[in-house]
């Protein structure tokens, strides 16, 4: 049975990075953008990440500019601009589409695992549908992922427990990461 653990990927210089590194740690796998409207997602990932890493936790981030060109810059921009506004500490990956024929594989493999159920309910669920629609339909049967901020939670045996949507609330991620824990 495949888990996170059989894939690599690329950190942010470009250097091979096996995730079976990883193994026995409760992992949140994140896409994010840096001119989203969810960017301030970042100050509770890293609040959780300091309370939580000496328990064995890690949150994986992985860049993305495939929603409204919302992750511009390069590696080294992406990564300074978390560092300074946000004083993320946690491992950032090379910058990957998660979407379409040229998506990361880990990714493909997490949104067949944790399929996307919708946005909930509300305004901003609602609006972000609209967006996502637009902007996913080029990608068919490939959208795998329907927004930047999208977290994966991955159990210490390295199967996928739990996806969030954006519009999770960072409360409900952090009770399901502690219970992982």
């Amino acid at each position: 049975m495949k888990t996170v653990y059989d894939f690599t990927v690329k950190d942010r210089k470009g250097n091979e990075v096996s995730l079976s590194q990883y193994q026995g740690k409760v992992l949140l796998i994140v896409n994010t953008a840096t001119g989203c409207g969810f960017t301030p997602h970042y100050e509770p990932l890293e609040e959780m990440y300091r309370d939580l890493k000496d328990r064995g936790f890690e949150i994986l981030d992985f860049p993305c500019n495939q929603f409204a060109n919302q992750a511009p810059g390069s590696d080294d921009e992406i990564h300074e601009f978390c560092t300074l506004k946000f004083g993320t500490e946690f491992p950032q990956f090379a910058k990957i589409d998660v979407n379409g024929d040229t998506a990361d594989p880990l990714f493909a493999y997490l949104a067949t695992e944790k399929p996307f159920e919708g946005f909930g309910k509300g305004l901003k669920a609602a609006g972000l549908k609209k967006f996502s629609d637009m902007n996913n339909k080029r990608y068919g049967e490939k959208a795998y992922i329907r927004w930047n901020f999208t977290k994966f939670l991955i159990g210490r045996e390295g199967n996928v427990v739990a996806r969030f949507e954006p519009t999770t609330d960072m409360e409900e991620v952090r009770k399901a990461v502690e219970a992982a824990l």
